[in-house]
């Protein structure tokens, strides 16, 4: 599972949601020649990505090389089921990453077109937002 090895406050506030914000950070090619671009708004656990990473991974099978350009640093906290209301804020439940449209999840790069399609199609699978492939 990926999460921080040291953060500077344990607990976050959640964040509003305004209208619908594009990306201006991450949304280019950086180090491979494929993509895969977020094209919803949403929050990213660590098993998302982790899955996703493992379906690309595992579709390569030790060819061409991987980049995760995402990182699940937000924590989102949980109360016990049965806790009364009051308090105070939960205890720390799991990590997310708040992604929005435009910005680049994975990258790929050593392989051919068919085969980084099929790695990018198992990752899609593997998440809650529609993607799409982009190439340099």
């Amino acid at each position: 599972m990926l999460l921080p090895k040291k953060v500077k406050h344990r607990k976050m506030h959640k964040g509003r949601k305004r209208f619908r914000q594009v990306e201006t950070r991450g949304v280019e090619l950086s180090f491979g020649s494929f993509g895969l671009k977020a094209m919803e708004e949403s929050w990213l656990t660590s098993q998302q990505i982790e899955s996703a990473y493992r379906a690309i991974a595992r579709s390569l099978r030790k060819e061409g090389k991987i980049w995760m350009r995402v990182f699940p640093d937000k924590p989102i906290t949980k109360k016990a089921t049965e806790a009364k209301m009051g308090k105070g804020k939960g205890s720390v439940d799991h990590y997310v990453f708040p992604v929005r449209p435009g910005r680049i999840l994975f990258e790929l790069d050593g392989i051919s077109d068919e085969k980084a399609k099929e790695a990018f199609r198992l990752a899609n699978s593997k998440l809650p937002i529609k993607t799409s492939i982009i190439r340099r």
